[in-house]
């Protein structure tokens, strides 16, 4: 029967490893035995993590997965599940680049770091608007629609309904491709051009509509197709 980590050699344990190199030291299977505590029957936390990490294929996968999809795997259960699924969360926010309210996005890449995390592991799309003054500068950004596993379905009243609310003048549109593709589809394109035409007949322009893929993005402006 294999040592239990509270019989290992102090310097092998994942929590005094993490106190004393902090988490950059630890392996990935490390850290999710941190987050578990324990080890099962006959195995350690670390192998448990371990073993996790090469069924998904990698921690990228490993952090998209869902409370259910984790507490089916050996070792876990739904407490743990949930422990994981909240770290996974809280390294997201933590990693997000955030553009405060009137601050100003200077590029398509601002918009994809600032949405970036918060999209990450999300299984379908997303569709975002970021309101913006006069200037340019950011009143607040806020989420209009929820799709399936491939589209967001968005209504330009989605849209324009909180622009007009709080006196925007322009807009960032920003969504999501859970494939990680961001390449737009013909959808993607049909639904810019509705919400540029709305846009022109409202006086509130259009000034980019960015689509987040996993590593990457699209930007209409960048690509000029706005």
């Amino acid at each position: 029967m294999p040592l239990r980590i509270d019989e290992w050699p102090t310097a092998e344990r994942p929590r005094e490893r993490l106190a004393e190199l902090g988490p950059v030291g630890l392996t990935d299977a490390e850290l999710v035995a941190v987050v578990l505590g324990s080890g099962g029957r006959g195995v350690s936390s670390i192998e448990i993590g371990r073993r996790w990490i090469a069924e998904v294929g990698d921690l990228r996968r490993a952090a998209r997965a869902s409370v259910a999809e984790i507490a089916l795997r050996p070792g876990f259960g739904p407490a743990r599940a949930a422990a994981l699924v909240a770290a996974f969360e809280l390294g997201r926010r933590a990693a997000a680049v955030r553009i405060e309210n009137r601050a100003s996005f200077a590029s398509s890449a601002e918009v994809f770091a600032h949405f970036r995390s918060g999209f990450s592991g999300l299984r379908q799309e997303v569709f975002s608007v970021v309101l913006l003054d006069a200037k340019h500068r950011k009143l607040r950004d806020l989420r209009v629609s929820e799709g399936s596993l491939t589209a967001a379905i968005v209504h330009p009243r989605e849209v324009f309904a909180p622009a007009l609310r709080e006196s925007a003048a322009a807009l960032i549109l920003v969504h999501n491709h859970p494939s990680g593709d961001p390449a737009p589809s013909g959808e993607d394109r049909e639904i810019t051009r509705r919400l540029r035409n709305a846009g022109e007949i409202l006086g509130i322009r259009i000034l980019d509509h960015v689509i987040v893929g996993g590593e990457a993005h699209f930007s209409f402006a960048d690509a000029g197709l706005l």
